[in-house]
């Protein structure tokens, strides 16, 4: 059976957003996270060793150091998500319980909550590792966790956060347009996602760089109308922006920060 060139090249595509997100990536996780075979995956991944974006090595492969993304930008933008982050913390009140998913700009919002009483329900494990106001309370929701991510998941997961809800849910995704709503790569957070999304009573914040406007991904994890807030920087597509906007969506573009507070 002949496989459609879209379909591969779209998984391709996927597979290169989660090298430059995570740094690095080994075949098995690739081949459940894209529910095909080991051989498949790395085949992919060679096509991506011969285009000189990643160094291949048993059992997996790691972006190349200085790679750039398909702007000719340089990939590594800390200071911009550290920007979109502490923006969105301002939205964070004393009281509050909020829901932030696996996107490693949203889990930065615990560095910029200071002096609130605030409840944190996450399915990303990293939230240990991040320093935070001891007046934050963290809850994992537990579930099957799965690596090189540390993204929690599954039915466990899900069930555990049915019981609960949020007045505010912050969630980044992989791609995010008017038509195609918001996009991930991962198959296993999709749930994950909507959940978060629909038990939110208040407002639902998605903090996505230039990188992520206008771009669509395999699995879709909400509507366009679901958010409230799109928090994204200056480097993001006027035009797509404008047709997000049309939906009720309230943008903000923000510049970098200047220099990063390592002092939280």
């Amino acid at each position: 059976m002949k496989v459609n060139y879209e379909i591969v090249q779209q998984r391709r595509d996927d597979i290169m957003v989660l090298i430059q997100k995570l740094g690095k990536v080994d075949v098995e996780t690739l081949s459940n996270e894209f529910n095909t075979s080991e051989i498949t995956i790395r085949r992919d991944l060679q096509y991506w060793e011969d285009r000189g974006a990643i160094i291949r090595y048993h059992g997996g492969a790691k972006l190349v150091q200085h790679m750039v993304n398909h702007n000719n930008t340089n990939f590594t933008n800390d200071r911009y998500k550290h920007a979109l982050a502490k923006y969105a913390a301002q939205f964070v009140e004393e009281g509050d319980t909020i829901f932030i998913n696996t996107s490693s700009t949203a889990l930065l919002i615990l560095l910029y909550i200071q002096n609130k009483r605030v409840t944190v329900i996450t399915n990303n494990a990293k939230a240990l590792l991040v320093k935070h106001d001891p007046l934050i309370s963290i809850v994992l929701t537990g579930g099957e966790l799965r690596f090189p991510k540390e993204a929690m998941v599954g039915e466990f997961c899900l069930n555990n956060l049915n019981r609960v809800s949020a007045n505010k849910c912050f969630i980044g995704c992989s791609g995010i347009s008017a038509d195609d709503g918001i996009t991930t790569a991962i198959q296993n957070e999709v749930s994950i996602n909507e959940t978060m999304i629909h038990r939110t009573t208040g407002s639902v914040f998605v903090l996505a760089d230039y990188t992520k406007i206008g771009t669509k991904h395999s699995f879709l994890s909400g509507q366009i109308d679901d958010i409230d807030y799109l928090i994204t920087d200056i480097n993001a597509p006027q035009e797509t922006l404008e047709e997000i906007a049309k939906h009720d969506v309230k943008i903000t573009q923000l510049k970098p920060l200047i220099r990063i507070d390592e002092t939280q």
